[in-house]
């Protein structure tokens, strides 16, 4: 069964810092690309960060320099660090990943079940 947990999010002041961490269970993770996408209500979820298998990472523009993705696999984790953070970083952060679940050649994408950050004085 594949898992992906997502954990660290909540209420923070403009300004400050909060580090994601997303824990995965099921996947083959070193073969994995993962990534942070967002949701704020009222709105389609979009992409924050993504980091391949090989350590390649990307960022949306309105978070590139404040946000840093990374990755630990012999943990199997993917980590978001979001610093200066903003009102309009409020929303719902979802892990996901694409690749294979052990036992498969093919790859898949899963989510997890998000986690909410408020950015709020």
């Amino acid at each position: 069964q594949v898992q992906l947990v997502e954990s660290g999010g909540g209420l923070v002041q403009p300004g400050g810092s909060l580090r994601l961490s997303c824990a995965t269970a099921g996947i083959i993770f070193s073969r994995s690309d993962m990534a942070w996408y967002r949701q704020a209500p009222g709105q389609s979820r979009e992409l924050v960060a993504g980091i391949t298998s090989g350590g390649t990472t990307d960022y949306a523009d309105v978070v590139q320099g404040r946000f840093a993705i990374s990755r630990d696999n012999a943990r199997r984790m993917v980590f978001l660090q979001m610093n200066s953070l903003k009102p309009e970083d409020t929303a719902v952060y979802f892990c996901n990943a694409k690749g294979p679940r052990y036992g498969r050649s093919s790859s898949s994408t899963f989510w997890g079940q998000g986690t909410q950050v408020t950015v709020s004085s």
